[in-house]
């Protein structure tokens, strides 16, 4: 019997869509502005399992002059539990300097009470007689509500106030400012607000965009989900093709792991044909509840972290430039279709 031997690399796909930023997305981020002078920490939101696609650099661009956390969510969704773990997230930390950096799992009380130490610290430092105000802050989907809850419930020993979803968009508008840290005798606690993801202007690396998309910060309607799924089983065989061993044999053939996928949940059109869209939802949903396996997409090395340190010294893509580009974009995509009529 052959060795299976996965792809090393995984085909390039040039007419994916580059943006997923929508009109709320510019607004919360011009709220978000015009609030700035009252914020003493910009709380920023970042997924563990893509630590560098996630960043969005509006963020640095728009609300510089205040101290930043990052948090990175979802960190039981990318860790395996081994020394590497560790070492990737000092690779991490210092490279984020002189911003903090914590690791968090919405779940965990140990890494949420981590964040309300860090948030403690800094109301104490600031000495103020109205409490202290944070804004938390991400791409779509990131966990910025569901960590706000969590802080809100060890914090103060409250219930949830902010609305979460399996898709982007659940919050649209700047929320109201919640207390997670009560007050003491010199003031009145640490308060923190809400808001609405904003995605990046336009996304230059066409493998970001499908690891932005394979982790929901986009709708699952942006890109195909068979699309998503394939890059998905890329993922998986370089990790452990293992991981899907209960429906299928190692492959490196989607429709043929669709298929299985299909028969053996029951995901089936008339006549018994296998519905490849559902089933590559299906097994996307898995992936990202933690059931196929726990790893990044993101490759942090030393190497890679450097790399990345050349590009953010480039010159970013404003808004205006965005734009012009997506522009360009759906306009070869047009003379393209004319051309192939």
């Amino acid at each position: 019997m052959a060795t299976f031997v996965p792809r090393q690399v995984f085909p390039a796909l040039d007419s994916l869509p580059r943006s997923y930023f929508l009109g709320h997305h510019k607004a919360g981020l011009d709220k978000m502005k015009t609030m700035l002078s009252h914020i003493d920490l910009v709380i920023e939101c970042r997924d563990y399992r893509i630590p560098l696609s996630s960043r969005n650099p509006l963020f640095e661009e728009n609300l510089a002059g205040r101290e930043r956390l990052i948090v990175y969510t979802k960190q039981d969704l990318g860790r395996g539990g081994h020394s590497r773990d560790r070492n990737r997230e000092r690779l991490i930390q210092d490279f984020q300097r002189p911003s903090s950096v914590l690791f968090s799992d919405y779940k965990d009380k140990a890494s949420v009470r981590k964040v309300l130490e860090f948030a403690r610290a800094h109301a104490a430092a600031a000495n103020s007689l109205t409490g202290s105000r944070m804004m938390v802050v991400g791409m779509p989907n990131v966990g910025k509500s569901s960590l706000l809850n969590a802080l809100r419930g060890v914090g103060v020993h409250k219930g949830k106030v902010a609305h979460t979803g399996a898709q982007p968009g659940v919050t649209r508008k700047i929320g109201t400012t919640v207390k997670i840290i009560e007050g003491e005798e010199s003031g009145e606690g640490v308060y923190l607000v809400d808001t609405p993801g904003v995605f990046i202007p336009y996304v230059p690396n066409a493998e970001a965009m499908l690891k932005l998309a394979l982790c929901g910060n986009v709708k699952d309607t942006i890109i195909a989900p068979t699309t998503l799924a394939d890059y998905l089983l890329f993922h998986l065989n370089l990790y452990d093709p293992r991981t899907y061993g209960e429906y299928a044999p190692p492959t490196n053939d989607i429709v043929q792991l669709l298929d299985s996928v299909a028969r053996k949940t029951g995901r089936l059109q008339k006549g018994g044909t296998p519905d490849h869209e559902a089933s590559a939802l299906w097994l996307i949903q898995r992936w990202r509840n933690g059931h196929l396996g726990r790893f990044l997409l993101d490759e942090v090395t030393e190497a890679t972290l450097e790399a990345e340190r050349r590009a953010n010294e480039s010159a970013g893509v404003s808004l205006s430039q965005g734009r012009k580009m997506m522009k360009e974009l759906r306009k070869q995509k047009s003379m393209q279709r004319h051309l192939n009529t």
